[in-house]
C-alpha cells in the first residue's frame, strides 16, 4: 500500500528585519513535519499572506512597521480563528504578555529566547497549547503564591513628562529607533537620545521594559 505523506505544518514568519526572517526560516525548516510558507515584512503584508495563503501558524514580529503586531494579531483571530498567532518580542513586561494573550496569541517568545523556545512554542501551537516565555512564567508563578515579593509597585514613579516626552515615549515603546524618531520628529538622533537619556533618568527607569511597561500603563500606545 502507499504510504500517505504527511500533512506540513504551513507558518508565515512575519518580521520587518530579513536577516531575522531568514534565521527563523532555517530553524523551523529544520525540523520534520513543518514549512514556512511565505514571509511579511509588515503588518499589512502580513494580512494580505494569511488572506492568500490561510496558513496554519504566524509567528510575528510585535513591533511592525505600518501596523502594530498586536493589531494584526486581533485581526487574525477575528477573520481567521483557525490560524493561530506566536508573538515574537524583544522586551518583556507583565503588561504586554496580558496584551499578547489578550489579542488572542497562543504564545509569546523573546527574540533573545526563539533557539531555545521558538520550535517548543511552535510545538504546544500544533496542539492548541499556550506557550509562555519563561520570565512570564516565573511572573505568573509569583502572582499565584502572594504577588511580587520584590517590594516594586505597580505605579511608576516620577515627575510628569512633557508633551514632546510623552511623544517619544510613544514612538519608542513602539518599537522605533532613535533614528527613525529623529526623522518623525524632525531633529537629530543625538536629540532624541538626549530625551531618552533625560526620561529614563528623570523616571527612574531601571532598564528599556520599565519604559515600556510605563506607555502601557498609561495607555500611550496603541495595543
Amino acid at each position: 500500500m502507499p504510504v500517505l505523506a504527511t500533512k506540513l505544518y504551513r507558518i508565515l514568519v512575519a518580521d520587518d528585519h530579513t536577516i531575522v526572517r531568514t534565521g527563523l526560516r532555517a530553524l523551523i525548516a529544520a525540523q520534520t513535519g513543518l514549512e514556512v510558507c511565505c514571509e511579511a515584512a509588515t503588518g499589512p503584508e502580513t494580512l494580505a499572506q494569511v488572506r492568500k495563503e490561510k496558513p496554519d501558524l504566524v509567528v510575528l514580529d510585535l513591533t511592525m512597521p505600518e501596523m502594530n503586531g498586536l493589531e494584526v494579531a486581533r485581526t487574525i483571530r477575528e477573520e481567521f480563528p483557525e490560524t493561530d498567532v506566536i508573538v515574537l518580542s524583544m522586551h518583556f513586561s507583565d503588561e504586554l504578555a496580558k496584551e499578547v494573550f489578550r489579542a488572542g496569541a497562543l504564545g509569546y517568545v523573546l527574540k533573545s529566547d526563539a533557539e531555545s523556545d521558538l520550535l517548543a512554542a511552535i510545538d504546544n501551537a500544533r496542539h492548541r497549547q499556550p506557550f509562555f516565555t519563561s520570565q512570564l512564567a516565573t511572573s505568573l508563578m509569583r502572582s499565584f503564591v502572594g504577588g511580587n515579593r520584590t517590594g516594586e509597585t505597580d505605579a511608576v514613579q516620577g515627575p510628569p513628562l512633557t508633551p514632546r516626552e510623552i511623544t517619544v515615549v510613544q514612538m519608542l515603546a513602539e518599537g522605533k529607533s532613535n533614528k527613525q524618531v529623529a526623522a518623525n520628529l524632525g531633529v537629530s538622533t543625538r536629540t532624541v537620545e538626549s530625551h531618552r537619556n533625560h526620561i529614563m533618568h528623570k523616571m527612574d527607569f531601571a532598564s528599556f521594559s520599565d519604559l515600556v511597561k510605563f506607555a502601557v500603563r498609561h495607555n500611550l500606545v496603541k495595543l
